[in-house]
């Protein structure tokens, strides 16, 4: 794995930082977005919900055809789903993105090849670290209502799913690090920005920082080097860039301070958010505060 990019994956106590951030869809999704686009890029689980009593029914009885033996409602359930002649149930079921616990989005292939991927994320057994990130477009159609609950509709171009820990052992560590300490530093911070307060994805500065999260090992080994010097990672900020111009570059800015005196060093990575695919337009780079 390249030190470039986290790859498409497939199925402690939190670091002290915290993020302070500043404050149905035509076309091609790679242009610039009008100021009325919502791109999204999110973080957290995907499950799915019946509808209706009906589409409930009909995939019990469905089950009733299928050798499930010694299953689990759940894993009988997925098991069913998993089928291609059940495909016609998959896209019958109501498909939700819950972030820290709560549901957020309601997801809704471009593709209705893609329920696949849908069906693929919603796991047979409860994992407490498991993740899915969606990218796509908030669309303007009205909410859909879910659980008594008025949800924003999301047109889902792309979804993978991992685990943190996962995720975390596929970051090309030097051999000269602990491997055991760096694999706790690096789930930290993961933790860390994934129960950062508002974080849904739907922000600029939350699709920069999410984005950094499952595409850019860097700043995992920066946190990691900076706390075997005795740092702590004490916030990451997240701001407008001057240099964009009708770009929206938002610069991911990690501070460390350490414990022994009274040194802070800043680093920042610039991301550009204009599209609804963010990307680095540099590397890692120590900050230097001008305001």
């Amino acid at each position: 794995m390249s030190d470039e990019d986290i790859k498409n994956p497939t199925k402690g106590p939190a670091a002290a930082g915290q993020c302070r951030c500043e404050a149905e869809h035509e076309g091609s999704p790679a242009r610039i977005a009008p100021a009325t686009t919502s791109f999204v890029y999110a973080i957290g689980q995907i499950d799915f919900q019946f509808p209706d009593l009906g589409v409930e029914k009909e995939l019990a009885q469905t089950m009733r055809h299928t050798d499930t033996a010694l299953m689990t409602d759940r894993v009988a359930l997925c098991e069913v789903l998993s089928q291609p002649e059940n495909r016609y149930l998959t896209r019958q079921l109501r498909y939700v993105l819950s972030v820290q616990g709560l549901d957020t989005y309601v997801l809704v292939p471009r593709d209705p090849a893609d329920f696949a991927l849908l069906v693929e994320a919603v796991r047979p057994s409860h994992q407490a670290d498991a993740i899915d990130v969606v990218i796509g477009v908030r669309s303007e159609a009205p909410p859909s209502r879910y659980g008594g609950l008025q949800l924003p509709i999301v047109i889902v171009d792309q979804v993978y799913s991992a685990s943190v820990s996962y995720l975390v052992q596929a970051i090309e560590r030097p051999e000269s690090m602990d491997a055991e300490q760096f694999d706790k530093s690096a789930g930290d911070l993961l933790y860390t920005v994934m129960n950062v307060s508002g974080n849904v994805g739907a922000s600029d500065e939350h699709r920069a920082l999410n984005h950094l999260m499952v595409r850019y090992p860097a700043i995992y080994r920066k946190t990691f080097e900076r706390f075997m010097d005795d740092y702590s990672l004490m916030s990451i900020d997240v701001r407008r860039s001057n240099l964009g111009g009708t770009r929206r570059i938002m610069d991911v800015v990690f501070t460390y301070a350490s414990r022994t005196t009274d040194e802070v060093e800043r680093f920042f990575v610039p991301v550009d958010t204009s599209f609804e695919f963010p990307f680095r337009t540099a590397g890692l780079k120590v900050f230097y505060d001008h305001d």
